[in-house]
């Protein structure tokens, strides 16, 4: 359009002009119909060569309408200076191009020369593709006009999956490893491959994670009468009507990359259409430090650089929001569910700095989780840039170095549960009140301390991973000592949970369980596996998934707390057994509520509302069972009561079913979990909590088996005083005999480890590399680890 009405506004002004528009004929209509319709429409003229006719005219001159070359004339204009001709010939020749099909002509008639007939189109030249004028909508995936009309703007598809067919890239082809090309009858496809790639000279005995994007093409798509993955599928979806071959492609299928956009999630046309070499799907692929580096060297012709001048201010502005939020490592495409808590907190407030905001008040809830020391020093630069701004900014944290940084304090405390709830110090940080009742002052003033382990456990036993390549890990090979505690450490997104959850514990998994380690891309897992018996990845999600879970069923208390009630006499004297004081079996329970003690009312056009039982008011139980006590409390007392009210109740008594009782609940109260309530509901347990009940459990069941537990980051939403009390807990694990392999950011943790393994140097594309290992007193030797410049300060500190 631009060129258009550039060439045109290039004429001397007074030169007359006409927009016109070839006239494309539907299958099975006549000029006169077309005709008759585009007069029905408000279209008065038509033109054939320099001259002009009413179309009532063509109508009666059967002649005329049989002449080929006829255009429709939508405009007739003289060329001016001023912004309403411009404006008026781009709204022409739009138009011109939509009736025309995409063509659109100009014939311009200057003053004593000849006439210059211009045509523009918009189709590509080389493959007739006809291209639309761009819009917001044809980049957006989310909007049926942009998205790919195959995958509709998803990306993927359900199709062959490749990680299905070959699950361990590290094998070859000739070692099997195209897992549908196994067996007798399927074998045969593998062999007659084999025998026809030497034609194409194809590796047949190189590991397929090493083959190239030609020789993966070959092998899947095949050439001539060299028949590849692809064409073995065709032959199965031909039979599919047996039943053995319905089972073998449901085996293989799953969400594959969408064949038609390759997973850029938009229509062909909005790749075309390129900035600096770039098209928008190639753009958005990659990390924020790389896309900040691609608009910072984007060089633009003098139009181009006047129409983008202020998009490419806001684009550079949200950029470095992210990166100052210490997200540089995230692409700008990454599913928004596949971020972590801490990631998309950290997104919300990169938003909010962009959206230049002033008089306004930010909550923030613990945004330093997920973040190393590093990136915790970026988040505190952007909070105190919003409130520079003008903003009042409210968080709630346990990070000391953003306590630290804080202009005032508020702390509650002094415990947790009915132990707090009171403000026990508010001011600023330089008049800490050293007598104040407050485990956050004591320790930020040194009088309470996280003691570094006098001496490190050593270690001879570990188990091995080799050549780790998940995600952005390169090839590296890392031992995890045995019977110790690692820590795994590195800046966000540098690779831990990679190695971590996804091949370390995925692999152990498999060795355990007697399977290959297939699939978990790395090399093997080897070392002395032997001396393992099982692992456990203690995570935070729920404990349970229903409101009747909680603390006390989950460690396995609750059993015998109902054995001790069916004890009772008059529990004998009515007959009633210990599943008479279970509120998720019939007998004793509230049959009313199901024991749930509160009653869902179903709403049709709001939100279901949820009310107190009305007829147990609350107690769960029928008021039968509640006359069976102990001690002047029924079952319903004793789950309202916390884990160190009932141990401290329970302790009353000798008895031999009050002891198990006590040893049941006791590691609740180790791991720092006194302050909840034995009925309290799973769902209203944070992540922290959660983590922390099953750590309970594992230390409640004195397992004498070895075992190796994985750890993903357990300090978050913990205190000072709470992560002391969770080290104590790992060191009694370790006493066990068991193994502890801990991803963590907190610097109290890691200065307590036997081992750390230090990911790096960057996040992203950038790191995935080992950087150093060995005790925390190695690692804070090594220059190039971030962690070990923060770590040299804590084990400063602490030995002072």
């Amino acid at each position: 359009m631009n060129d258009i009405v550039r060439e045109a506004a290039a004429f001397p002004e007074g030169t007359r002009l006409i927009v016109c528009a070839p006239i494309v004929l539907p299958k099975g209509r006549t000029m006169r119909q077309q005709l008759e319709i585009f007069q029905k429409e408000g279209y008065a003229r038509i033109a054939l060569n320099e001259a002009v006719y009413r179309i009532s005219e063509a109508l009666e001159d059967k002649s005329l309408i049989d002449t080929q070359g006829i255009e429709l004339l939508i405009d007739r204009l003289t060329v001016s200076s001023d912004k309403t001709f411009r404006s008026r010939l781009a709204d022409s020749a739009e138009t011109a191009f939509f009736e025309g099909q995409g063509v659109c002509t100009v014939r311009l008639f200057p003053e004593g020369e000849s006439t210059v007939v211009k045509e523009y189109t918009k189709t590509f030249e080389a493959d007739g593709i006809l291209f639309e004028e761009p819009s917001d909508m044809m980049f957006n995936f989310n909007n049926p006009f942009g998205a790919c009309p195959t995958c509709e703007g998803f990306g993927k598809v359900i199709g062959i999956d490749e990680d299905l067919v070959v699950p361990n890239k590290n094998l070859s082809l000739y070692e099997g490893a195209v897992l549908c090309w196994k067996g007798d009858a399927m074998s045969e496809w593998q062999k007659k491959f084999i025998a026809g790639s030497g034609k194409y000279k194809f590796p047949i005995h190189t590991p397929y994670r090493q083959l190239g994007f030609a020789e993966k093409e070959l092998l899947w798509h095949g050439r001539g009468s060299l028949h590849g993955i692809d064409a073995f599928f065709r032959f199965v979806e031909e039979n599919q009507y047996k039943i053995q071959y319905r089972v073998l492609l449901a085996r293989y299928r799953g969400k594959t990359v969408c064949p038609s956009c390759k997973g850029a999630r938009l229509r062909p046309e909005a790749l075309y259409v390129q900035v600096g070499g770039k098209d928008i799907s190639s753009l958005v692929r990659l990390p924020i430090t790389e896309a900040k580096t691609f608009f910072d060297r984007l060089t633009l012709d003098e139009t181009d650089a006047a129409i983008a001048q202020r998009l490419l201010t806001e684009i550079h502005a949200r950029l470095n929001f992210l990166l100052d939020v210490g997200l540089g490592y995230l692409t700008l495409d990454r599913l928004s569910s596949t971020l972590s808590g801490g990631e998309s907190q950290r997104i919300n407030l990169a938003t909010s700095l962009g959206s230049s905001l002033v008089g306004s008040l930010y909550i923030l809830d613990e945004p330093s989780i997920g973040l190393h020391s590093r990136d915790t020093q970026l988040l505190i630069k952007v909070l105190r840039q919003l409130q520079e701004l003008g903003n009042t900014v409210v968080v709630v944290e346990h990070d000391e170095e953003i306590i630290r940084a804080a202009d005032y304090m508020i702390d509650i405390g002094p415990d947790a549960g009915r132990l707090g709830g009171e403000v026990v110090f508010q001011g600023e940080l330089s008049r800490l009140d050293t007598e104040a009742n407050s485990h956050t002052v004591r320790y930020l003033t040194g009088q309470d301390t996280i003691a570094i382990p006098p001496v490190r456990r050593r270690w001879n036993n570990y188990i091995k991973v080799e050549e780790a390549r998940k995600n952005n890990l390169k090839g590296i090979s890392v031992k995890f000592p045995l019977n110790v505690m690692t820590v795994v450490t590195g800046v966000s997104g540098s690779g831990k949970s990679s190695l971590v959850r996804d091949i370390f514990y995925e692999g152990m998994r498999r060795v355990l369980d007697d399977a290959p380690p297939s699939g978990i891309e790395a090399s093997g897992i080897s070392g002395d596996t032997h001396l393992v018996n099982a692992i456990e990845f203690v995570d935070q999600h729920s404990i349970g998934k229903s409101s009747r879970s909680n603390p006390v069923t989950y460690i396995g208390a609750y059993d015998e707390i109902r054995r001790l009630f069916a004890e009772r006499p008059l529990s004998k004297q009515m007959g009633y057994t210990s599943a008479h004081f279970s509120f998720n079996k019939e007998g004793g329970r509230c049959e009313e509520c199901k024991g749930d003690g509160r009653i869902t009312v179903e709403m049709q056009f709001m939100a279901d509302i949820t009310l107190e039982c009305d007829v147990c008011h609350g107690k769960r139980f029928k008021p039968e069972i509640l006359e069976a006590e102990y001690d002047g409390a029924n079952i319903c007392d004793v789950l309202d009561m916390t884990v160190n009210q009932a141990i401290e109740f329970f302790s009353k008594d000798t008895g031999a079913q009050e002891q198990k009782i006590i040893k049941r609940l006791r590691p609740l109260q180790d791991v720092g979990l006194g302050y909840i309530k034995l009925g309290q509901s799973s769902s209203t347990l944070s992540g922290g909590e959660n983590q922390r009940v099953k750590l309970a459990c594992y230390l409640g069941m004195e397992r004498q088996q070895p075992t190796l537990f994985v750890f993903d980051e357990p300090t978050t939403g913990l205190h000072f005083h709470d992560i002391k009390t969770l080290l104590k807990a790992f060191n009694a694990l370790i006493d066990r005999g068991h193994t502890l392999v801990v991803i963590e950011h907190n610097m109290d943790v890691i200065k307590c480890a036997d081992h750390i393994i230090d990911l790096g140097p960057e996040g992203g594309k950038d790191g995935g590399m080992l950087i150093c290992e060995g005790t925390p007193e190695e690692v804070a030797a090594c220059k190039k680890s971030y962690t070990g410049q923060f770590l040299k300060g804590k084990l400063k500190g602490s030995t002072e």
